[in-house]
C-alpha cells in the first residue's frame, strides 16, 4: 500500500514535467545527465560492474533524447554540432563502460556541464522560454 504522501509526491513529479516549459525540460534532462553520469564514474571507481553499466545506460538514454530534440531545420549549424557532441558523448560512454574506465564518463560530464551552463545563459536572454 503506497502513502498518501508518495502518492502526493508522485503526482507533483508528474505534474512538473508536465507543465515545464522547452527550455526548462532541457535543463532538466542536462541535469539529470550529469547526474547519472556522475553516478557512473562513482561506480567505477567503486568497481560496480552493474552499478556502472545501469548509470552509463541512463544518462545514454538522456542523452539520446537530447538528440532526438533537436531541429536541424531550424537550428542549423549549431543543432547539427550539437548532434555530432552528442553522438560523441555516446560513444564515450560506451567506451567508459566497456573498459570500466573513469576518463571518457568524466569527459561526458565536463561536456554536459559546459552545455548545462550555455543552456541557462540562453534562458536569461529570454530568447526561449
Amino acid at each position: 500500500m503506497a502513502s498518501p504522501n508518495l502518492a502526493g509526491y508522485q503526482a507533483y513529479q508528474k505534474n512538473k514535467f508536465q507543465t515545464a516549459s522547452p527550455h526548462r525540460l532541457t535543463l532538466m534532462l542536462y541535469d539529470g545527465a550529469i547526474k547519472f553520469a556522475g553516478k557512473a564514474k562513482e561506480s567505477i571507481d567503486n568497481g560496480d560492474i552493474a552499478g556502472t553499466n545501469f548509470n552509463v545506460i541512463k544518462t545514454q538514454d538522456i542523452v539520446y533524447e537530447l538528440l532526438s530534440s533537436l531541429n536541424e531545420k531550424q537550428g542549423g549549424e549549431i543543432a547539427s554540432n550539437l548532434k555530432k557532441l552528442y553522438f560523441y558523448m555516446i560513444d564515450r560512454l560506451i567506451e567508459g563502460n566497456i573498459k570500466k574506465q573513469s576518463a571518457p564518463i568524466s569527459e561526458v560530464i565536463v561536456l554536459l556541464e559546459e552545455l548545462r551552463v550555455a543552456w541557462v545563459e540562453i534562458g536569461k536572454g529570454g530568447t526561449l522560454g
